[in-house]
Order: C-alpha cells, then structure tokens, then sequence
C-alpha cells in the first residue's frame, strides 16, 4: 500500500489525467501541480481538441495552478507528469519557478533531456522513473491502438 502524499500517490492522479486523454484520443499525458500535499492544478494533454499544439498536460497543469494561487510563478511547488516533459514544456517549467519535477517513463525522441544541457535544469530538482511502468504502458497502448 502507498503512503499517502507520497511521490507515488501523485503520479497515480497523473495517470488519471492520462487516462482522460486516453479516452478522449489525445496522447495519454497527464500532469499535477502540488504545493505542501495540495493540488494547485492538473491537466492531461488537448492538443487534439483545443486545436492547439501548446496544449500539453504540463502547460495546461501550470496554467491551472498560477490561476488558482494567483501568481505566474510557482515557486515551492512539485509538477508530476507522467511523460517526460518536452522541450516547450521544460522552459515553461523553469519560467514558472517550479522547484521539483517528478515524471514517470522517459521519452528518447522528444524529451527535453535529449535536446537540453543538465545546466540549464541545474537548480530544479527532477526524478524520474516513478510509476514508469503504468506510464510507459498506457502511451504503447495508445499508439499500439493508432496503428491498427
């Protein structure tokens, strides 16, 4: 059983974010913005639907969670998305101030850590591999599906 609040119990709230995009056919991403155990924002991806290609889950999590404290950064704050994040994302991210970002399966073709030098994420604290397997295993379900 998880502890309650922990790294692992957020990233299943992203999962459920993914989950909707799943089912809405947009790519199964789904974040969470939380500040002391408090959920700030959320988003899953809707690029398809909004007809907008900024319309990632991280982008859409951090939109939420600045609405909701009032303030464009997000300083003391944790993003866990179940992907990680693209490059788009990763500026918006350090813009934002996010102080901690915690991310499931990586992604090799368009994550930021393929395009992006580790000194430009220096000060933010990143972990990955939490949930890795859910999360890898819902996008390769979502594609698998797309190719049939």
């Amino acid at each position: 059983m998880e502890d309650f609040f922990s790294d692992e119990y957020f990233m299943d709230l992203a999962l459920k974010e993914a989950q909707k995009a799943f089912d809405e056919d947009e790519i199964p991403i789904g974040a969470v913005v939380v500040n002391e155990n408090k959920i700030l924002g959320k988003g899953y991806n809707q690029t398809e639907k909004l007809k907008d290609t900024t319309a990632h889950a991280e982008m859409l999590a951090i939109t939420a969670a600045s609405n909701y404290i009032g303030s464009k950064y997000l300083e003391d704050c944790t993003l866990y998305v179940t992907i990680e994040p693209c490059v788009m994302c990763i500026g918006a991210l350090k813009s934002a101030r996010i102080s901690r970002i915690v991310y499931g399966a990586t992604e090799p073709k368009t994550g930021y850590t393929t395009f992006v030098n580790k000194n430009y994420t220096e000060k933010v604290n990143i972990i990955s591999g939490i949930k890795q397997h859910e999360c890898k295993a819902l996008m390769q379900c979502f594609f698998k599906e797309k190719r049939k």
